[in-house]
């Protein structure tokens, strides 16, 4: 079942709320205010329904608050219905703005569509693809022609870096800052050639004429995502 948390200072709209999404199958957990809705915070959640008039703050202090920690989607619910204002919380992050009065059955068809949009944009971010290459994330896993390759974990993200980053230029400089920062131990210059030379036997049709990860001579590495 999907989880919401709903901060909401108005009992009646909460009570409201929550009986309504309970009979959809939702869990909703309610709190009043924003010191409240950062306790719960400590909880994981589908979505965040936030209202933006609190007893002790704005609910844009609590947006801001929950995206230094994560993407979950966030619903504003409010009485404002200021053009500047629903500009305001779209720009810090919020995912949908429903102003007061509302019909519950509305509601509900905005928590849905938000949730299938953050469900599909997951979903691709997670799946990457480079000239018969997939990489996904979330299984760290990576294919050629649909066959899985074994990679070993400083090949793996080492793959991940360039398949996030397709055709741009990536110095060599900043690929061992990179893998100095995710290693957590020193990664030289020697120990990088020998990974892309690694890297290439296993996705390369001609290791010797690489056609997806290039050399740019003096510079570093880019990855091709069409062959030329």
């Amino acid at each position: 079942m999907r989880k919401i948390l709903l901060i909401e200072d108005d009992d009646n709209i909460s009570f409201g709320i929550k009986a309504y999404l309970e009979k959809k199958n939702f869990i909703v957990e309610i709190g009043a205010s924003i010191a409240e809705g950062k306790d719960k915070l400590s909880l994981i959640y589908d979505l965040i329904i936030l209202d933006l008039n609190l007893p002790d703050g704005t609910g844009y202090e609590l947006l801001s608050f929950v995206r230094l920690k994560s993407q979950t989607p966030i619903i504003f619910l409010t009485v404002r219905d200021e053009e500047k204002e629903i500009v305001k919380g779209l720009d810090l992050g919020a995912d949908d703005y429903i102003t007061k009065p509302f019909r519950l059955s509305v509601l509900e068809s905005r928590i849905n569509t938000v949730l299938r949009r953050v469900k599909r944009d997951t979903a691709l971010n997670d799946t990457l693809f480079c000239q018969g290459i997939k990489l996904i994330k979330s299984q760290t896993k990576v294919c050629k022609n649909n066959q899985e390759i074994s990679l070993t974990g400083r090949e793996y993200k080492l793959m991940t870096m360039f398949m996030e980053n397709q055709n741009q230029t990536l110095t060599r400089i900043s690929i061992l800052d990179k893998l100095w920062d995710i290693e957590g131990d020193f990664v030289n210059d020697n120990t990088l050639t020998v990974t892309i030379k690694r890297l290439r036997e296993k996705i390369e049709d001609d290791p010797n004429s690489p056609a997806i990860i290039k050399t740019i001579r003096g510079i570093g590495y880019r990855m091709e995502s069409e062959n030329e």
